[in-house]
C-alpha cells in the first residue's frame, strides 16, 4: 500500500494542449504530483511576496477598504498635535485661576515651579555670569550713579501715577458709609461700605472681567482689569452678573450687595483698587458718600 502511494505521486503526466478537429499537438508538458505541488507552492508564496510589497511600498495600500489615506494620517498627527497644545493651555489656564482665587482668598498661591530645579537653575545662572563678568572699582561706581537715578526715575513715576489717577474720574461702586477704611499694617487692603442687600455695585472703570467665582472667606468676589495697570476687587457679593471674559462699562451693574463668605459680619461691599500690584487707599480716588 505504502509503494502505491509513492508510485502514485512519482507517477508521469503530461498536460497537452490539442486542436479539436485535427487533434494536432500544440503544446505539452511532463510532470509528475511532486512536481505540481513544489511549482503550486513556488507560485502562491511570490504571489503572496509580491501582494505584500504593494501594500508596504506603494499607494496601492490607500485603495484597501478601512485603510487610511496619506491626507487622513496628516490629519490625525495635526489633530494628535493641536490636541496636546490645548491640554497644555488648559493646564496652565487652570494653574492661572487657581493662583488667582488663592490670592484674592489671602492664601499663599501655588508655586508652579520645582524649587530645587528653580534653585539649581539659579545657581547655573549665577555661576556663568561670574564667568563672564568681573567687577572693577570704575563698574561699582557706574552702577551706583544709575541705582540712585533708576530711584529718582521710580519716585517720579510713582509721582506721575497718584496724579494721574487723581485725574481720571473713577465711578464709585456704591455710596454708602465707609465702616472699615484702608490699612497696610492690618492687611486690610480696602474698604468696607455698608449696604442694604441687593444694592447694586458697579464698575469704577471700563475694564475686562478676569475673575468670577466662589472664594470660602470673601464669599462671590469679581474682579475686573482696567486700562493703565490699574485692578478693582468687589467682594463678599450676593450674587455675580458679569462672567469672566466679559467686556464691562464704568457704571455698569456687576454685582449685587450682599453678606457672603466666612470673614463678613453683615451686608456690605468690600472694594479694593490696585495698581501695578500695589494697594491703593480707595478714599483718596473716590467718594463713596
Amino acid at each position: 500500500m505504502a509503494g502505491d502511494k509513492t508510485s502514485r505521486w512519482r507517477r508521469k503526466l503530461r498536460l497537452a494542449i490539442i486542436v479539436d478537429k485535427s487533434f494536432e499537438e500544440l503544446f505539452s508538458i511532463r510532470f509528475n504530483l511532486v512536481t505540481l505541488f513544489f511549482i503550486v507552492s513556488a507560485l502562491v508564496i511570490m504571489l503572496i511576496g509580491a501582494i505584500t510589497y504593494l501594500i508596504a511600498f506603494t499607494g496601492l495600500r490607500e485603495y484597501i477598504p478601512g485603510y487610511p489615506s496619506g491626507e487622513e494620517r496628516r490629519m490625525v498627527m495635526n489633530n494628535l498635535q493641536r490636541v496636546d497644545s490645548l491640554i497644555v493651555e488648559v493646564r496652565l489656564r487652570d494653574a492661572l485661576l487657581t493662583n488667582m482665587r488663592q490670592v484674592i482668598a489671602g492664601e499663599m498661591p501655588m508655586d508652579a515651579f520645582n524649587s530645587d530645579s528653580v534653585a539649581e537653575a539659579t545657581r547655573l545662572e549665577h555661576n556663568n555670569i561670574a564667568q563672564l563678568f568681573q567687577k572693577s572699582k570704575t563698574d561699582s561706581i557706574f552702577r551706583t550713579q544709575v541705582e540712585s537715578d533708576d530711584n529718582f526715575n521710580v519716585d517720579a513715576k510713582k509721582e506721575s501715577t497718584n496724579t494721574q489717577l487723581e485725574m481720571m474720574f473713577l465711578f464709585p461702586p456704591m455710596k454708602g458709609i465707609v465702616s472699615d477704611k484702608f490699612g497696610e499694617k492690618n492687611a486690610h487692603f480696602g474698604v468696607d461700605i455698608l449696604g442694604a442687600e441687593g444694592t447694586r455695585v458697579s464698575s469704577i472703570l471700563d475694564g475686562t472681567v478676569i475673575f468670577a467665582d466662589w472664594t470660602v472667606e470673601t464669599g462671590y468676589v469679581i474682579e475686573i482689569q482696567h486700562d493703565n495697570q490699574i485692578i478693582s476687587i468687589y467682594k463678599h457679593n450676593g450674587r455675580l452678573l458679569k462672567k469672566p471674559g466679559q467686556r464691562v462699562s464704568a457704571g455698569e451693574a456687576i454685582a449685587m450687595v450682599g453678606n457672603s463668605g466666612s470673614m463678613t459680619t453683615g451686608p456690605h461691599l468690600h472694594f479694593e483698587l490696585w495698581y501695578s500690584g500695589v494697594p491703593l487707599n480707595p478714599e483718596n480716588y473716590i467718594s463713596f458718600e
